[in-house]
């Protein structure tokens, strides 16, 4: 494969270096959370989804650009037929040093297949979304799930080695009432805990400015409660972490729509069409396919073209969260 002419780091013009690909294997999913997507929701015809070689041949060309940490996102990139194909083909840049880590993004209902394949391949953690204990609450939240198998997924998960990181998406409600519960479950069982802000991603059918949780206010609540104390820790995501002292855990908090943290990142997403997203929050995308069908340097060009125009900062306004700020839905990317 021939080298690119201009061999530096992949960066944009605020000067912040790209060293993550969250890789969306699928936009398909078996659950249809209220937050992520419309219940009778239409997925990409598969014709226009990039086979597993072209996703690994456009995420070499990433790594070989500086990427060092890759994240297999979807939709639910479990349910994506010989997907364990690409993190075996991807296991070889861990092995050559080439790749730090790689990870995956769950909605947990197929991690107790595949929790084995995984660790063979060198992954060493997975996040895992799980909003709620609450069985029937569970099922109200994705409109088709058993919590039954995500909670297998987790156990089988670690027990074959894997860290587990639960991710929860905030809401006002009944997830106020919840909140203490899932900290004690995380950490009871050696899982940090993440929470995220509801993004205005996607028309879903309800209004989101009824369920938005500020994670400030949420935070301010929880130290009734709790204490907490920041933590720093680079993991190459936008959380900021607090150890939490009664349970001897870690509680990460994403807050896109209270408190913006665009100026540290160091992220782009691409799609299982082969489009390239520099910000989550933003329309702005190019489509790599036509650069991948010529050549090596055309996608590196491609690729340099697009990271050069990133925007600053993402538009999401937590006061205009009645229409979406961006029109995809959240399992395009995967968040």
């Amino acid at each position: 494969m021939p080298l690119d002419v201009s061999p530096n780091a992949l960066m944009d013009s605020f000067g912040r270096s790209v060293s993550y690909l969250r890789l969306s294997v699928t936009d398909r999913c078996d659950l249809r959370c209220t937050y992520c997507m419309p219940e009778k929701m239409r997925f990409l015809p598969k014709t226009e989804v990039l086979s597993l070689q072209d996703l690994a041949r456009l995420s070499y060309i990433f790594i070989h650009r500086g990427v060092r940490k890759l994240r297999i996102t979807g939709g639910e990139p479990l349910v994506r037929r010989d997907v364990m194909d690409l993190f075996r083909d991807m296991s070889r840049h861990l092995q050559s040093g080439a790749l730090d880590e790689l990870t995956l993004t769950t909605n947990g209902t197929q991690l107790a297949l595949h929790a084995e394949a995984l660790a063979a391949c060198g992954v060493k953690r997975v996040n895992v979304s799980l909003d709620t204990l609450d069985a029937d609450r569970y099922r109200k939240v994705t409109r088709l799930g058993d919590i039954g198998m995500v909670l297998a997924g987790i156990e089988a998960a670690q027990a074959a080695g894997l860290k587990v990181k639960l991710n929860a998406v905030a809401s006002k409600g009944a997830f106020e009432d919840e909140i203490d519960a899932l900290i004690c479950f995380a950490h009871g069982r050696g899982m940090d805990l993440t929470l995220i802000e509801e993004m205005p991603l996607g028309e879903t059918g309800l209004d989101r400015s009824k369920s938005v949780l500020s994670l400030r206010d949420l935070q301010t609540d929880l130290a009734r409660r709790w204490t907490m104390t920041p933590v720093h820790r680079n993991t190459g995501g936008p959380a900021r972490y607090m150890a939490v002292a009664e349970t001897g855990g870690q509680l990460g908090l994403i807050s896109p729509m209270s408190c913006n943290f665009c100026a540290l990142c160091n992220r782009v997403r691409l799609d299982c069409t082969g489009r390239l997203y520099t910000c989550m929050g933003d329309e702005g995308s190019v489509d790599l396919r036509p650069a991948l069908d010529q050549s090596y340097r055309a996608t590196v060009l491609a690729i340099r073209h697009a990271i050069a125009a990133k925007p600053e900062r993402h538009k999401f306004d937590m006061s205009r969260m009645v229409a979406p700020a961006v029109k995809r839905h959240m399992s395009v990317l995967g968040g």
